[in-house]
């Protein structure tokens, strides 16, 4: 079994973004299980904290670390990713020396409605995971334009060509895993 833990950098109820990963789960092979790894509960960090490490973090952290690859779907706002997604980003450094993304494979995606998507945004994010020493699929690159109606009422994918492409962007992301649990076999 291969896990794929996935991060929404969005904390709407509504979100495109949490809408595309569940619809990418639905196109996984059978052997693939998609996780949440949640970061809705995190406290905003604060070096003070730390003495007493907060238990949500940890459980964070703990997520990160008990799945394969992790996938994240960011909005972009303000031509970056959301203070929620840096936060959770924060804390997975956290305590010093101990970087939960380090050595792990990690994909990048996200939408919006507008035609570059969240480009910006994943550039930044991008940057952020190299520091991390993260694993990070560069080809392909997911930026998917929600258009009205590409996700169906059963979060079903109904353009052919963007369910293509996204079942060829998770297989390559799942390559990416398996290439690694090989390496570091």
């Amino acid at each position: 079994m291969t896990t794929i833990g996935y991060i929404v950098g969005s904390l709407s109820s509504t979100s495109i973004n949490r809408a595309l990963v569940e619809a990418i789960a639905k196109l996984a092979p059978e052997g693939v299980e998609f996780r949440e790894i949640e970061i809705k509960n995190l406290p905003f960090y604060s070096q003070d904290l730390e003495a007493e490490f907060p238990q949500v973090a940890a459980d964070f952290k703990q997520a990160i670390g008990d799945v394969d690859g992790v996938l994240i779907a960011t909005p972009e706002y303000s031509r970056s990713i959301p203070g929620v997604l840096k936060n959770a980003f924060d804390w997975s450094t956290r305590p010093y020396g101990n970087m939960s993304f380090s050595g792990r494979p990690v994909a990048v995606i996200g939408t919006s409605g507008g035609p570059i998507s969240t480009a910006a945004a994943q550039q930044h994010l991008r940057a952020i995971m190299g520091h991390f020493n993260a694993i990070v699929m560069g080809q392909p690159e997911g930026m998917i334009q929600m258009t009205p109606g590409l996700i169906d009422e059963h979060g079903e994918i109904t353009n052919g060509g963007t369910k293509e492409f996204l079942t060829s962007y998770l297989g390559a992301f799942i390559s990416l895993i398996e290439r690694v649990q090989k390496a570091n076999a």
